[in-house]
C-alpha cells in the first residue's frame, strides 16, 4: 500500500517498529528516525512490471498497483496456477511452487485448465521429477476434479472473491450457470456481498478469457456439481428474504442445525452483522457481534425464541 508507505514515511533500509495487528498480522508502526544513517531510500513505485514488462496500473480509489498484463505475465499465470491449486482451493497434492514454475517454462501449463490435460510421460520428463512423483501429481488432479462448487468458484481466482464470499455465492443461487447468469443487483442481494464484490464477479465471470477457460476445465473433466441444498419445508414459518448471524454458545441446538432451519424455510445464514442483517440469535457468553448488532438496531433473539419461532410459527416478543 503505496499511501502507507507515504504516510508513514518508510524508506528503504530503515529500522521499523512493529506490533502485533489483530489475531497475528505483524503491522509496521513506523520508522525508528533516531536509528537513520542518511543512506535510507524512498521508495518508488515501477512503472512497468519487472517480469513482463506490461504498464503497472493504480486505479483510483484502490490501495494496491497491480501489473496490467493479465495472462501474459509469466508471474501471473504462475501465481494463478499456484492458487488454483492450493489446499483451500482444488487442494492438488503435490502441485508446489517449485513444480508450477517447471510446468509453465516447460510450456506444458499456460492456464489451471491445462493441468486436467497433463500425461504421465509429460509430468514425468520434467527435471527432479520421476515416474512415481508424476504418478501421485495426476493422481491429485483427478481427486480434484469433484471438488465442491464453492472451492472452484474460489479458485478461478476472481478478484475480492475469497473462500467466504465463494460460499455464499453458491449457496445462494446453487449453480456456477446462475452465478454467472445473475445481475449485480440479483448479486448485490446476496447477504454479505457489496457493490464492489458483486462488480468484480460479474464482470469477472464475462470476460471471454474466463469463459474460454471455464470450458477448457468441462473439457478436462471438472465436475461444476449444484449445491445440495436443504429440502424446504412444506408450511410453516417463512423466511424468504430474512438474513441470520449465529453467535454466542448455543445449547438446545449446534449452529448447523440453526442454518439447517432458517434455509429449510427459505431464509440466509452469514457469519458477520452487515446492513442486511435481520436477526441476531445470541447464545451464551456472545461477545462483539452481540455489541455490533446493537449498535447498528440489528434484532436480537435468544436461542430460546428461534426456537420458539421456528417450532411455534409465531415469532416472541423481543
Amino acid at each position: 500500500n503505496l499511501d502507507e508507505v507515504r504516510r508513514k514515511d518508510v524508506r528503504t533500509g530503515d529500522w521499523v517498529w512493529v506490533q502485533r495487528a489483530g489475531d497475528v498480522i505483524p503491522e509496521v508502526v513506523g520508522p525508528i528516525v533516531e536509528r537513520r544513517t542518511g543512506e535510507e531510500i524512498v521508495f518508488e513505485l515501477p512503472s512497468f512490471c519487472p517480469e513482463c514488462g506490461a504498464d503497472v496500473v493504480h486505479p483510483e480509489g484502490e490501495a494496491v498497483a497491480r501489473c496490467s498484463g493479465g495472462f501474459g505475465c509469466p508471474a501471473q499465470v504462475k501465481e494463478g496456477i499456484f492458487h488454483f491449486g492450493s489446499r483451500r482451493a482444488m487442494d492438488i497434492d503435490g502441485l508446489g511452487e517449485k513444480l508450477v514454475e517447471q510446468l509453465v517454462e516447460a510450456e506444458l501449463v499456460k492456464t489451471p485448465a491445462d493441468l486436467y490435460f497433463l500425461t504421465l510421460d509429460g509430468v514425468a520428463g520434467l527435471e527432479r521429477m520421476g515416474q512415481k512423483s508424476a504418478e501421485n501429481l495426476l493422481q491429485g488432479i483427478d481427486v480434484s476434479r469433484t471438488r465442491p462448487l464453492e472451492r472452484i468458484v474460489f479458485a478461478l481466482g476472481i478478484r475480492l472473491v475469497g473462500e467466504h464470499v465463494a460460499r455464499l455465492l453458491c449457496e445462494h443461487f446453487g449453480t456456477l450457470d446462475e452465478i454467472a447468469g445473475a445481475s449485480l443487483d440479483d448479486l448485490m442481494k446476496v447477504h454479505g456481498v457489496g457493490e464492489q464484490v458483486a462488480r468484480s464477479v460479474y464482470h469477472g465471470l464475462r470476460e471471454p478469457r474466463m469463459q474460454a477457460f471455464l470450458l477448457r476445465l468441462m473439457d478436462g473433466g471438472v465436475q461444476f456439481r449444484a449445491v445440495e441444498r436443504p429440502e424446504r419445508v412444506a408450511g410453516g414459518v417463512s423466511l424468504d428474504g430474512l438474513s441470520f448471524v449465529f453467535t454466542g454458545k448455543l445449547v438446545a441446538m449446534t449452529r448447523d442445525e440453526g442454518k439447517r432451519m432458517v434455509q429449510e424455510r427459505g431464509g440466509t445464514v452469514s457469519g458477520a452483522i452487515s446492513s442486511k442483517t435481520g436477526y441476531l440469535v445470541a447464545g451464551e457468553k456472545a461477545g462483539s457481534k452481540l455489541a455490533k448488532a446493537r449498535a447498528a438496531g440489528t434484532r436480537i433473539l435468544s436461542e430460546e425464541q428461534f426456537l420458539t419461532w421456528m417450532n411455534e410459527g409465531s415469532l416472541p416478543d423481543t
